[in-house]
């Protein structure tokens, strides 16, 4: 009986496998780290993600004794970052920032992703939580969701939405919003956020949705009109949720957390996990994130696990709702 041929890249990924576990310990685990640990941020300095993620990076660094480096690298909706760090060595030394957006949209989004979420990490625990905030260019004057509906329905003109990048739940919940305006608009993604709010402040497009750790500052400076948030957030108090203001189907929040390559061993996930979850509960650092409109969670691999595999259906029936395509 003839013996059946395996691929190739199947049998690399066998031996690979063995060689992790062969090299990579129990007593490896032990002295784990023993070097600087990366940190691979899908999205661009300066922006929402980068921001959460340097809010715990001091502490984490003093819980791993060992440097934490931030290795920024966005594009394509963060699914260029995250497909680096899948294909990453599994030795704990590279790990990566995963959001809503990267691993739950994306899938929905991007028919070639080159990632599958659910089976290529090595979940190690979610960062915190962030509602999103719908915001307008200021010279809209605008005050409630319900009058930029029915003036997006009157002015028969072109109008148009910005992102943070195709495929992020920032252009799905445009998308969203499309819908329920009932008039065509015009999704112009940038790479990332930083870009979009430029071009939001001059008028090149209308309003955009992202969270409240990056637009806060425009905000409050009254460059950029706050309409509506998809949950209350003590960053910017004064604006009101969608549900308060009689518009359902907008309660979605951006859930931020981190990830190994698959096969990474599992006592450096938990050790990982371990010290994350410190860093989360120290007050000054819960306080900073706060500060930034994200509320921390500390939590279990499983439990991001979980909400990994149950966004990744949610997302794409409202993909597939407004026909939004990443390609």
């Amino acid at each position: 009986m003839p013996i059946p041929s395996i691929p190739s890249c199947k049998v690399r990924r066998a031996v690979l496998a063995i060689a992790a576990g062969l090299c990579f310990g129990p007593a490896y685990a032990e002295t784990w780290p023993t070097k600087p640990v990366t940190v691979v941020v899908p999205f661009p300095a300066g922006g929402g993600t980068d921001l959460v993620v340097r809010s715990i990076q001091p502490m984490l660094q003093r819980e791993l004794g060992q440097p934490v480096v931030i290795d920024n690298r966005s594009g394509a909706g963060g699914t260029i970052g995250s497909g680096y760090v899948a294909r990453a060595a599994a030795d704990g030394y590279t790990a990566g920032v995963v959001t809503t957006s990267t691993h739950a949209v994306s899938v929905a989004l991007y028919p070639k992703l080159g990632y599958n979420p659910a089976q290529d990490f090595a979940y190690a625990g979610f960062i915190g939580t962030s509602p999103y905030v719908l915001a307008v260019n200021q010279a809209w004057q605008a005050t409630d969701v319900k009058a930029l509906l029915a003036r997006l329905k009157a002015d028969k003109s072109q109008h148009s939405f910005g992102s943070v990048g195709v495929g992020t739940v920032s252009h799905l919940m445009g998308e969203q919003f499309q819908k329920l305006a009932g008039t065509p608009l015009v999704h112009v993604p940038y790479r990332g956020a930083a870009p979009a709010y430029t071009d939001l402040i001059g008028g090149q497009v209308q309003f955009m949705f992202d969270n409240p750790v990056g637009l806060a500052p425009y905000i409050k400076a009254r460059k950029i009109a706050a309409i509506a948030t998809t949950a209350p957030t003590a960053l910017l108090p004064d604006v009101p949720t969608f549900a308060s203001q009689g518009v359902p189907g907008f309660e979605q929040q951006l859930w931020y957390g981190i990830v190994f390559p698959k096969g990474t061993p599992e006592p450096i996930v938990t050790r990982f996990n371990t010290a994350l979850n410190k860093v989360l509960g120290d007050k000054a650092v819960a306080n900073d994130l706060e500060s930034k409109g994200v509320t921390a969670r500390p939590g279990t691999p499983a439990a991001l696990r979980a909400t990994v595999q149950k966004d990744i259906p949610y997302w794409g029936a409202i993909a597939k709702s407004v026909g939004a395509t990443g390609e």
